[in-house]
């Protein structure tokens, strides 16, 4: 077993320049979001600072977009279908990511600027009453063009009753924590932790994800995804004819929310005309604090378990991942505020050699 840690970065400077909208009505480019465009209202209503969604925020996106009773008729056209909602203006969104980072690693300073760092292309909105769509294009990450991310229709409140269903692209680790809403350039990264040759991580992926809200405030959801990740399609984009299935519970307790998962992966591989298969299983627990209205810690652990991660044809050797992060989020002068600090922690450990990390980041 082998475990390293690298580095720490400090005075980790992160300026995040936030969703701003690019309408499509000639003459009429208003540098606000697209739905707070569409209410009239201002980004830190859902946002804390954005990407960040507060309680509000979430409940807005929950509700399919929408909020009730408040529904603008400008928005829309009237067309006689009562199953069709067609806006006026397609919802355009651009978000800009740029940092400065100052780095001390192995006795040398780095000074970089990575302006930007990442720029993306968002559309979302209601296509019906409780039928939305959200796809984001990333049209620069790192320099690079890293195209289509998530993309997926969702259906709210099925059957009368808090049932939500999502099909598409998206990431397997957004029931637990949404690395897109996270606040530092440092990843979670045991959710992108792969082993061996198992394409399987906590990213993105293709399927369905189904959630349902008890009355009583459990949240149970339930995925299904090809576990091959978003790569271009050979003949079909799953590699293999099994699915991967992600099972979870979250319970709230006053200021607090705990929840557990439990992820249950197979695959297999062809090699020299014989079937090679790899059972992994993910479980893990996470939590949420909200001491007062300053500050929000999370937290999440996990283990993963594969039989045969190099899909070997004899003598397959059962590795064990293990890991998990620390985040704390600090609104200096609380959440209508505009200074943030933020902690992250993470840690990753293997009995696979390549596989260690330990690295915090200190984000303002």
């Amino acid at each position: 077993m082998r475990f390293r840690s690298n580095t720490w970065k400090r005075g980790l400077i992160a300026v995040s320049i936030a969703a701003a909208a690019l309408p499509l009505a000639a003459g009429d480019c208003g540098a606000i979001p697209a739905f707070a465009r569409k209410y009239r209202m201002s980004c830190t209503t859902c946002h804390a600072p954005a990407p960040r969604l507060k309680p509000y925020g979430e409940d807005f996106a929950g509700n399919g977009y929408r909020l009730e009773g408040k529904e603008p008729a400008r928005h829309t056209f009237e067309t006689g279908d009562s199953l069709l909602t067609l806006v006026r203006e397609l919802p355009l969104a651009i978000r800009v990511d740029a940092y400065a980072t100052y780095t001390t690693r192995g006795g040398a300073d780095q000074a970089d600027l990575a302006t930007p760092y990442g720029v993306k292309l968002m559309s979302g909105g209601n296509i019906a009453r409780n039928i939305i769509y959200y796809m984001y294009f990333y049209m620069s990450e790192k320099g690079e063009v890293a195209g289509l991310e998530d993309a997926f229709i969702g259906f709210n409140d099925l059957f009368g009753v808090d049932l939500d269903l999502m099909i598409g692209q998206f990431q397997v680790s957004d029931p637990l924590f949404k690395r897109e809403l996270r606040l530092t350039l440092e990843d979670y990264e045991i959710y992108r932790t792969r082993v061996g040759e198992a394409r399987t991580n906590l990213t993105y992926d293709r399927g369905v994800m189904a959630g349902y809200a008890t009355s009583f405030g459990t949240d149970i959801i339930a995925v299904v995804v090809n576990g091959s990740g978003i790569g271009t399609a050979e003949e079909f984009f799953d590699s293999d004819d099994w699915k991967n299935v992600l099972v979870r519970g979250s319970q709230s307790l006053g200021p607090a929310r705990v929840g557990a998962f439990g992820y249950f992966c197979d695959a297999h591989v062809w090699e020299h005309g014989e079937r090679c298969s790899n059972a992994h299983r993910y479980w893990g627990v996470d939590g949420t604090v909200d001491a007062g209205s300053s500050v929000q810690i999370n937290a999440q652990y996990l283990e993963r378990t594969d039989d045969n991660p190099y899909f070997l044809s004899a003598g397959a050797d059962r590795t064990k991942l293990r890991g998990g992060f620390v985040e704390a989020i600090w609104a200096v002068r609380g959440e209508l505020g505009r200074t943030f600090v933020t902690l992250l922690y993470n840690n990753v450990d293997s009995d696979v050699d390549e596989i260690y990390a330990g690295a915090g980041s200190l984000d303002y």
